[in-house]
C-alpha cells in the first residue's frame, strides 16, 4: 500500500458497498477526510478573480464601446 501523505484525501472504493461505508465513516467522524492542498497562493488566486471587472473599472467608456463593436464584428463575421 503506498505511503500517504497527512493532506491527501482517502482513496475511493471501486465497490459500491465499500464507498458507501467509508461514505457514513465521513460523516460520522470515524474518518478524517482531508482534501489536498492544490498548491496554488491564495494571495495569487484572489487577484486573479477580479480579471474582467478590474479592466472594465480601468477603461473609459468610449474604449469599452470600442471593444464591444469588434467583438460584434468578429461574432458576425462568419454567420
Amino acid at each position: 500500500m503506498p505511503k500517504r501523505f497527512p493532506d491527501q484525501r482517502l482513496p475511493r472504493p471501486r465497490d459500491p458497498l465499500q464507498l458507501g461505508k467509508l461514505i457514513a465513516d465521513i460523516a460520522t467522524g470515524q474518518v478524517e477526510d482531508v482534501a489536498a492542498d492544490d498548491g496554488k497562493d491564495p494571495a495569487a488566486a484572489a487577484l486573479g478573480r477580479k480579471g474582467g471587472a478590474a479592466r472594465a473599472k480601468a477603461l473609459s467608456p468610449d474604449q469599452r464601446a470600442e471593444i464591444a463593436r469588434k467583438a460584434a464584428a468578429k461574432r458576425w463575421e462568419n454567420s
